[in-house]
């Protein structure tokens, strides 16, 4: 697929935006990835800190972390990958039709395709003509974007949305386990506890950033809200492990 950029005149681009096709895609991914990361964090500190509530031994907390993150990261990857494969079904059932509609009835498309540019604000003539240029081009690119809002040569794959996911799930989840590991029992929820609401913080802050929000706002929401899920996941395992036992 050829850059945005080299169909841009260079007085037309500009240092500090990027005219690159499939960026906002990317952008996506990316914001997909820190998410996913962050539900690992949480999801999986969450278990390991509950259970070190209940029972000061290595050997239970470890299984349950493992477990967590195992089931965690299969969990995210088949989630993702039903989305994004219904997504892609979707935006191919919906090109196919496109595709059709273009060799039945060329003369109606064309007419379609002025219209939304006229209503856009393109005066009749300049809509009329931006529409036939646009179709000698590439009918169905033209008619994807306009009609439907989709790259047919930007597809999302089901499988990279499942990977990414995955990983990104691995990798979040991977750090409260290693930080209730590695202390001695005396110092584990604690050591987890602030390894974790730094991981979070980072993450909201990147999330933030991405997104173009309040970093401040957006490091406090997740602080603030991982702190109190992992106090009531603690009070629990505390609880109920006493009471059990």
């Amino acid at each position: 697929m050829t850059d945005a950029s080299t169909d841009l005149p260079e007085s037309a681009t500009h240092p500090h935006e990027p005219h690159v096709a499939g960026m906002a895609g990317r952008l996506n991914w990316l914001r997909a990835g820190v998410l996913g990361a962050n539900d690992g964090i949480v999801s999986v500190a969450g278990l390991v800190v509950g259970v070190a509530g209940a029972t000061s031994e290595r050997g239970p907390i470890f299984t349950a972390g493992l477990a967590g993150l195992v089931a965690g990261a299969v969990s995210m990857a088949l989630g993702e990958y039903i989305s994004v494969s219904s997504q892609r079904d979707s935006e191919t059932a919906l090109l196919e039709k496109e595709r059709a509609e273009l060799r039945e009835s060329p003369e109606a498309e064309l007419a379609e395709l002025a219209a939304i540019y006229e209503t856009k604000g393109l005066r009749p003539e300049t809509a009329q003509q931006v529409a036939v240029e646009l179709t000698e081009h590439n009918a169905l690119a033209a008619h994807a974007e306009a009609e439907l809002k989709v790259d047919p040569h930007d597809l999302a794959n089901p499988w990279h949305a499942a990977a990414a996911s995955a990983i990104s799930f691995l990798v979040g989840a991977a750090l409260p386990l290693l930080a209730i590991l590695l202390p001695p029992p005396g110092a584990r929820v604690a050591v987890t506890v602030v390894a974790v609401l730094i991981a979070l913080g980072l993450a909201g802050a990147v999330s933030a950033r991405i997104g173009g929000s309040s970093i401040r706002l957006a490091v406090l929401r997740v602080v603030i809200g991982g702190a109190a899920g992992l106090a009531l996941t603690y009070g629990i395992g505390h609880l109920f492990g006493t009471a059990v036992g």
